[in-house]
This record gives structure tokens, C-alpha cells and sequence, in this order.
């Protein structure tokens, strides 16, 4: 039987994994280590995810959209750091796997009181990522 695989994307030291899959996965910026799941640390809002293509039964992100920077200034380039991070969500998801987020959103005030909130989620911004339009994908 294979296991299904799940991954908490800024997980801090305790991921979460809410459909209870058997397979664990956690990535956050902070170092650490678990015997509980498998850990990977990454800059995980500037770098792609460190995971081969398909790896993802499920991806949850729990207060963490809204800390990626919309745009970022490289080498004089213009990067979409959240467009970016959306599109490789999508590559390491598995075919009808899900990604699940909560988020503070426009217009409640708890998108705007912390001031890392550096990208304001509306409730229609999952549209620009899902099918049958990928209108953010680049």
C-alpha cells in the first residue's frame, strides 16, 4: 500500500497534518529536528521547494501566505515571490492533491495589524491559481 504524504509548509516545530495522512513532511526557514516527521529546512519564500515533482498527496499552510512578498527586487530583476511559491506548490502536489491554507484576509483587520503581513489575501485571490484560468502562473 503507499502512503499518502502531506506537507505543512512553515511548520515551525510542530506541522500540521490535517487529513492524517502517514507520511509527514515539515518546511520551515528555522533550523531544527524531528524524529516525529521529516523535516527539511529551506528559504522556502525565495527558493523553490526542494521536492521532486508529484510528491504531494496534500500541502497545508497555515498563517503563512501572507508572508510572502509579492515582489521582491533581484539583480535588478523583478521576481513574484508568491506567484513563484504558488507554482511550485502546484509542482509538487500530486494530480487532484490538495492545498489547504488559512490565511488573514481583506477585509478582516488581522490581515493588516501584523506588520510582516506583507501580502494582503483577499478571498478571491485562490481564482488567479485554479482551474480552468491559471491567470498568476508566469
Amino acid at each position: 500500500m503507499i502512503k499518502k504524504r502531506h506537507l505543512d509548509v512553515g511548520c515551525g516545530s510542530q506541522p500540521r497534518n490535517p487529513f492524517g495522512f502517514e507520511e509527514l513532511y515539515g518546511i520551515d526557514i528555522i533550523e531544527q529536528s524531528s524524529d516525529d516527521f521529516h523535516y527539511v529546512q529551506s528559504n522556502i519564500v525565495l527558493d523553490p521547494l526542494p521536492f521532486e515533482d508529484c510528491t504531494f498527496d496534500s500541502i497545508s499552510a497555515y498563517d503563512f501566505l501572507e508572508h510572502i512578498p509579492r515582489l521582491v527586487i533581484d539583480n535588478s530583476k523583478s521576481r513574484f515571490p508568491f506567484i513563484d511559491f504558488m507554482n511550485e506548490a502546484y509542482r509538487v502536489l500530486k494530480p487532484n492533491g490538495v492545498f489547504y491554507a488559512i490565511t488573514p484576509y481583506y477585509p478582516r483587520n488581522e490581515a493588516f495589524v501584523d506588520p510582516t503581513h506583507v501580502n494582503i489575501i483577499s478571498k478571491n485571490t485562490y481564482k488567479y491559481f485554479t482551474h480552468p484560468k491559471y491567470g498568476a502562473s508566469i
